[in-house]
């Protein structure tokens, strides 16, 4: 919902007319302001939390068995750029932008943080440690860069920005093997449907959130996501009844992460 508010300039205590001109008039200018929706919020912390049961599930048995820490690692470097780029100095008034990323960046650090800890050897675990590392240093290195050599926020915001987009894509691509698994299998077991809902929801509630901001980067990304999560809510409609049933203790966990913005 977009919220529009009139914002009085007075140029002068006095209004007067001169040769038939208004003088010192009072110029009424209408700007938007942008909603206060914490839905937007919500919705994204949703998405981050979604990966709760495979951690849990993790922890109880002591051992990451056949998950995989990669979407983790990416969606570590994915909130660290949006984190930036919401920054004062890179994009100004972006404080929901660097609200929901930094709370999905701590949940994320947690995340991998168990797969470090549960991992099969230690192979695994210097392969994780050495891509964390990896993913901060290019970080430290695109935004130093960045504020070297971009004096300008709309620079600042093309680079990290742009940077963005191409992280949010990759991730937001992630699902299309999962959508290939369905067609083939005719089976929606390894699509989880609140997640589904939730990538949709989020890259939607965004989306608007972008549109009303004009805000290009954020529109692009989560519009696309918005897609995802529609074309996976489909699937899921077309593929559910011909999905076999399987007793709790033999159906399978799949792991998803979602972003932000």
């Amino acid at each position: 919902m977009i919220l529009w508010r009139k914002k009085l300039v007075l140029h002068s205590n006095r209004v007067g007319v001169s040769n038939g001109q208004i003088q010192n008039p009072i110029t009424v200018q209408i700007v938007p302001a942008p909603a206060n929706c914490p839905a937007r919020n919500v919705i994204s912390f949703g998405l981050f939390i979604s990966p709760v049961p495979t951690i849990l599930k993790i922890i109880q048995k002591k051992s990451v068995e056949e998950f995989k820490p990669d979407p983790y690692l990416a969606t570590l470097l994915n909130c660290m750029f949006w984190i930036f780029y919401g920054q004062p100095f890179v994009h100004p008034h972006s404080t929901l932008v660097v609200t929901i990323n930094g709370i999905g960046f701590a949940l994320e650090f947690l995340y991998t943080t168990d797969f470090f800890i549960y991992s099969n050897n230690n192979k695994q675990r210097l392969r994780i440690f050495g891509i964390f590392v990896g993913e901060l240093l290019f970080f430290m290195t695109i935004a130093t860069l960045t504020l070297v050599f971009a004096h300008t926020h709309e620079k600042r915001s093309m680079i990290i920005g742009t940077l963005c987009v191409v992280f949010g894509v990759m991730m937001y691509c992630s699902p299309l093997t999962i959508m290939h698994k369905v067609i083939v299998t005719k089976s929606v077991e390894y699509m989880p449907f609140f997640l589904s809902l939730a990538n949709f929801l989020n890259g939607s509630v965004w989306l608007t959130y972008a549109l009303i901001r004009f805000d290009l980067y954020i529109t692009i990304s989560n519009g696309l996501g918005a897609v995802s999560g529609a074309v996976q809510l489909i699937l899921y409609a077309c593929y559910y009844k011909s999905t076999p049933k399987r007793s709790s203790n033999e159906s399978s966990e799949v792991q998803m992460v979602g972003s932000k913005v």
